[in-house]
């Protein structure tokens, strides 16, 4: 079973975390991966949409591409039951006083 041309190139910009797409199409070919330049911007496109990358214009002709730091955003319910447990949890101790 291959792995498909999106994943491979998602993690070789994982292992560098930034690099240029000069830089990137040079090491998918070190590495065998001989993509046309439609295809290989084809699914840097799938990979800025899916939310797993950026690419930004770094000169007129270079991207920069990096990978997208995707924030959690924490559920205020959860947050107040984390923090009701917590609560409990420090009054189970009887005879503790802070």
């Amino acid at each position: 079973m291959t792995i498909p041309l999106r994943n491979q190139i998602f993690e070789k910009i994982k292992e560098s975390n930034s690099l240029t797409d000069v830089e990137l199409y040079k090491s998918l070919t070190k590495d065998g991966l001989n993509l046309p330049e439609d295809k290989f911007n084809k699914l840097l496109l799938d990979l800025e949409i899916l939310g797993l990358i950026k690419v930004a214009w770094f000169t007129k002709d270079e991207r920069r591409i990096e990978v997208a730091m995707i924030e959690k955003e924490e559920d205020p319910i959860e947050k107040q039951n984390k923090e009701v447990m917590e609560k409990d949890y420090e009054a189970s101790f009887p005879g503790v006083d802070k």
